[in-house]
């Protein structure tokens, strides 16, 4: 993993680069962003970047070339240990530790590095149990951590959701923090980080990852996957930072709807009462499809609070795309505080009906109906 490859998020790079180049790194940091971040994919790259055996003294990114770039790559560095939320399944019926997932987990990671632990247990076939970092992985962490590094400069553990360790996983890794092996990086990527404890949070260095933008989440989905730029907007727009979440949708997205379109219009119908002009869209929502006509309502209400931020100031909604500025601005007059919650919540209540297969064209109606009459409140 290289950072050029991870959209945005300069200001950490530079950190973490930095830290490197002053020779300030730290035993152990803590990569804080929520899921669908660059929490993990930044740790990886900084993995790497710590162990490349091309880098220049002012490089910005790892070689790529190097052995050690080549191995943390493809996740099989020996000095590149990972501890993971586990439970047993099919393939591992006791004894769920880390090292028996491990090519489960270089296939999840390699297929997409933004995925989350629900994402995870469903790859390793976990059905309905918990993840967890079990108490056994604190006694081969402790092993594994006595040992020197093979042939990197640095032995590197990342810990991913290190707020679902068991208590005695968790004051394992505190001895460990309190007392840090010679040239091993502790790298905790975590979602939740408020859930751990104190005393482990007081004995790291912060990175804080914020959720990709906007235009991040576009630009990457446009240039790297080829999606159509309406398309990826509309991602990105659903997704709101989560790019795990972008990615996965865009396989099951279909390009040729326009949800912006079909939004736009059904707004305007539903404002001026043209009930015909509805009946004929209800069919066009039913030829969508049940998972798109989810992902249609989904974007509504991402829309939905755009143009009640608009409205209310602006400055709240930062560069709006040009193909959405004039409605936007426009419908912002009729979405209010004394309405949107009422939208809201009619547009939850489609999603509800549609995804417990209610006739969809009967939920189009009859939501339309309601939100029409949410229309003509006045502010």
């Amino acid at each position: 993993m290289r950072f050029s490859e991870i959209p945005g998020q300069h200001a950490v790079k530079q950190l973490l680069r930095q830290s490197v180049a002053r020779q300030h790194v730290a035993h152990a940091q803590l990569f804080r962003g929520a899921e669908g971040s660059a929490a993990l994919p930044l740790a990886l790259a900084y993995a790497t970047f710590l162990n490349c055996e091309g880098r220049t003294p002012d490089a910005e990114d790892s070689c790529g070339q190097c052995p050690s770039c080549q191995k943390t790559d493809k996740l099989i560095h020996p000095d590149l240990n990972f501890v993971l939320p586990t439970t047993t399944t099919k393939a591992v019926a006791k004894d769920a530790v880390s090292s028996k997932f491990m090519a489960d987990w270089r296939s999840f990671v390699l297929e997409n590095p933004y995925q989350g632990l629900n994402d995870w247990m469903q790859h390793i076939g976990a059905e309905n149990k918990q993840g967890s970092i079990s108490k056994e992985e604190s006694l081969l962490l402790l092993k594994l951590v006595s040992l020197k590094a093979f042939e990197a400069r640095f032995k590197i553990v990342v810990i991913w959701l290190p707020e679902l360790m068991h208590p005695a996983a968790a004051n394992a890794v505190l001895k460990l923090l309190e007392e840090p092996p010679a040239a091993t990086i502790f790298l905790l990527v975590s979602a939740a980080a408020e859930q751990l404890l104190p005393t482990i949070i007081s004995r790291v260095q912060p990175v804080v990852v914020r959720p990709f933008s906007e235009n991040d989440v576009t630009d990457y989905l446009r240039d790297a996957y080829q999606v159509p730029e309406v398309k990826a907007r509309q991602l990105a727009q659903l997704a709101e930072g989560n790019l795990g979440f972008a990615l996965a949708a865009r396989t099951a997205a279909s390009a040729e709807n326009d949800y912006f379109t079909l939004f736009t219009h059904w707004m305007r119908h539903c404002y001026g009462y043209k009930v015909d002009k509805l009946l004929g869209q209800s069919d066009e929502f039913q030829k969508l499809g049940r998972e798109n006509q989810k992902e249609f309502l989904q974007y509504a209400l991402v829309l939905l609070r755009k143009v009640l931020l608009f409205g209310i100031d602006a400055r709240l909604v930062p560069h709006l795309p040009a193909t959405e500025q004039q409605f936007i601005t426009g419908f912002s007059r009729f979405v209010h505080l004394r309405n949107a919650d009422l939208l809201a919540t009619e547009i939850n209540d489609a999603h509800y009906h549609v995804e417990r297969n209610a006739n969809p064209r009967m939920v189009f109606v009859d939501t339309s109906l309601r939100i029409a009459e949410l229309l003509k409140i006045a502010a």
